[in-house]
């Protein structure tokens, strides 16, 4: 007994020292969120510089279409020099094992030097795979440049649903996903981390959504019944931010119960704007795109006070790329980031044509199937079906007949 008290207590002193670490830091990063921050106002801005990121896998291939788009609806502003695209080709998963980074430094340099950034999806190494283990590029990215809130819509206008998730993005179970660390051969220990101000910004933003969109109800999302530290906090911030909010009903669901009612054709046209903590609103919203169409089909916007990023919410499909069925993969979630781009930036009317072409492609029209493999569309050919009707002057009118169908 004695023996195994010592083993043990050589183990929960290094434990101790690298948890301590951990804590140390986050009450550092606690104390910068208080520090006020001023908003990007991109009208002042000229140039707006676009940094593409062209990533692994499928990513060049779907990046090179959404800027097809863009550069389309932007021809005017590209050609005044309003608008600049800077290609940023480090960001592989190549050149992140050779220099056993996420985000290699000189990398990491050109993505600050945008305003913007479209980010084609990236390759995260797992365990047993030949790569390093580096953190995922995209975690890095939303925690280097404080990207807190994931956005991402969902519409299915035919079953009356308009859902827009706010997903917490720089804490929760993936912000010390890699610091994780085995405590002895038989116990391993990962953390998860909710902080007062990080749940306040992305809980606030939620409410002002739909303040400005004349939206009276907002959904938090938690297992706070189970998980009650952390997930209690971000319960509790819901429900004192909501009484500044007196026009806006918050409830509350668990997770659990949460992806059985987005399947629920009776209750699910009910909600309207989600709120939730990162690793639930990575599954949710993962369970919504299906329901639009696929994961292929959803766009995604990572917002901080400086900078933004957008980026299609599926992964880098390597097997595609193996099989050599890339030139199939399914352009239209970065095409819908890329409108989310367009937005955020203040081309509100661009981004519009966008979004309607999207829907008459993809839910209403579709003449042009991407199925991912011969049996379908190209991306290529696929983008120049959505680009014809982007140009066709009846868009609006069969819009609105898709929307009312």
């Amino acid at each position: 007994m004695r023996k195994e008290l010592n083993e043990f207590s050589g183990l929960i002193e290094k434990a101790k020292e690298k948890f301590g670490l951990l804590v140390e830091e986050q009450l550092r990063r606690v104390e910068e969120m208080k520090k006020p921050l001023g908003k990007t106002d991109y009208s002042k801005i000229s140039p707006i510089i676009i940094g593409l990121c062209w990533g692994d896998g499928i990513g060049p291939v779907i990046s090179k279409h959404a800027q097809t788009v863009l550069a389309h609806v932007l021809g005017d502003e590209v050609d005044k020099g309003k608008i600049i695209f800077r290609d940023i080709a480090g960001l592989t998963i190549e050149n992140r094992a050779k220099h056993k980074k996420a985000i290699p430094d000189d990398v990491l340099k050109e993505i600050k030097a945008c305003d913007v950034i479209l980010k084609g999806p990236t390759t995260t190494p797992q365990a047993g795979d030949k790569w390093p283990n580096i953190e995922s590029a995209n975690v890095a990215m939303r925690r280097y440049l404080d990207l807190f809130a994931n956005v991402r819509p969902v519409r299915i206008p035919q079953e009356g649903i308009d859902w827009c998730f706010f997903r917490e993005n720089t804490e929760g179970a993936y912000i010390l996903g890699s610091r994780g660390f085995d405590v002895s051969e038989d116990l391993s220990v990962d953390f998860k981390i909710i902080t007062e101000q990080g749940a306040e910004r992305i809980i606030r933003m939620a409410f002002e959504y739909a303040k400005k969109n004349n939206i009276d109800r907002v959904t938090v999302v938690t297992k706070s019944n189970v998980v009650k530290t952390t997930d209690g906090r971000f319960s509790r911030v819901a429900f004192r931010v909501a009484k500044e909010y007196s026009q806006i009903k918050l409830d509350e669901w668990y997770i659990d119960i949460m992806t059985a009612k987005l399947l629920d054709p009776a209750r699910r046209k009910e909600f309207k704007v989600f709120v939730l903590p990162n690793l639930y609103g990575d599954i949710l919203t993962d369970e919504a795109a299906q329901l639009q169409g696929g994961v292929g089909t959803a766009g995604s916007a990572n917002i901080g006070w400086c900078w933004a990023m957008f980026e299609a919410i599926h992964g880098s499909a390597p097997r595609m790329v193996k099989d050599g069925r890339d030139k199939f993969a399914d352009p239209s979630s970065m095409i819908r980031a890329s409108s989310m781009l367009l937005r955020h930036i203040g081309f509100s009317e661009y981004a519009q044509k966008v979004e309607m072409a999207l829907d008459v492609c993809g839910q209403f029209e579709k003449k042009i199937a991407i199925t991912a493999r011969d049996t379908g569309a190209t991306a290529a050919e696929y983008t120049q079906y959505l680009l014809s009707w982007i140009n066709n002057p009846q868009l609006k009118i069969r819009w609105e007949k898709g929307e009312s169908a």
